[in-house]
């Protein structure tokens, strides 16, 4: 379950204290905690620590006030594992329409929990001035050539895109961003007037859906042309504009397998 390298993980964004209720807490109980509480739409159902189900504030619309939380409880849940990507717990919570993730280890004991806001702050996070400088030196030690950083903002039909596909369900997240204007700039590499998308092909993509022409972005400026590695992938992949990148609908990702797998086990 190792996440790739130098990628954030759900452990650096998840909640590690948990809220949570027993099966034979009434929903009455529960109810009166989700009121009281007010930023809490539900709790995991757990028993010494193990993950037994998820009780969500729909459940116990029509729930009687003396019925215990194990009857009316979901079992059929998604769980992440504090070591997995945080792309791929984000992509679960887009695609299955949830808002918080139970975090379980590999005894399944529930360690944290993961939420859409967290998801969104780990993306808002990710492309740091930072980092963008760390690219740029690479370019000027593997290019010998002089870069320079900017903030500007690109016509993003005017962009080549590096990366041939993009997934759909986190599409979903990145037109929440942009909407309400929490997407993080672009980072763009300005090859001698060649503007290569090196980082946020996502929310590029998510932009064009949503009918906008201009984007935020990170630009490192080369004065002299050079033969960029991700410049070589766009021209054998013909990738000429953001409209070559392929959308993929559904993809298989580990979290689900991990689920199903827990599923088989019980």
């Amino acid at each position: 379950m190792d996440s790739a390298e130098d990628s954030p993980t759900v452990e650096e964004y998840m909640t590690h204290e948990v809220a949570t209720v027993a099966p034979e807490d009434t929903v009455e109980e529960v109810a009166r905690r989700i009121r009281e509480r007010g930023d809490h739409s539900g709790f995991p159902v757990c028993t010494g620590g193990e993950v037994r189900g998820f009780v969500s504030a729909s459940d116990l619309l029509l729930a009687e006030e003396t019925s215990s939380i194990e009857d009316v409880m979901s079992t059929d849940l998604m769980v992440g594992h504090p070591e997995m990507d945080v792309d791929d717990a984000a992509r679960v919570i887009l695609r299955s329409g949830i808002q918080r993730l139970p975090v379980v280890d590999d005894d399944r004991t529930l360690v944290g929990i993961i939420t859409n806001t967290d998801v969104l702050r780990s993306q808002i996070e990710r492309a740091t001035p930072d980092k963008v400088e760390q690219l740029m030196e690479t370019i000027e030690a593997v290019h010998g050539v002089d870069a320079s950083q900017e903030r500007r903002v690109v016509a993003l039909a005017n962009l080549t895109p590096t990366q041939t596909k993009v997934y759909g369900d986190e599409l979903e997240g990145r037109m929440y961003e942009i909407e309400r204007g929490l997407a993080e700039p672009l980072v763009v590499i300005d090859n001698a007037g060649d503007l290569l998308l090196a980082d946020g092909h996502h929310r590029t993509t998510a932009a064009s859906e949503l009918g906008i022409e201009e984007m935020e972005a990170y630009v490192i400026v080369v004065d002299e042309p050079v033969e960029l590695e991700m410049e070589k992938t766009a021209i054998e992949e013909n990738l000429k504009s953001i409209e070559d990148i392929t959308i993929v609908d559904y993809a298989r990702h580990p979290l689900v397998e991990t689920t199903e797998r827990l599923k088989e086990d019980e």
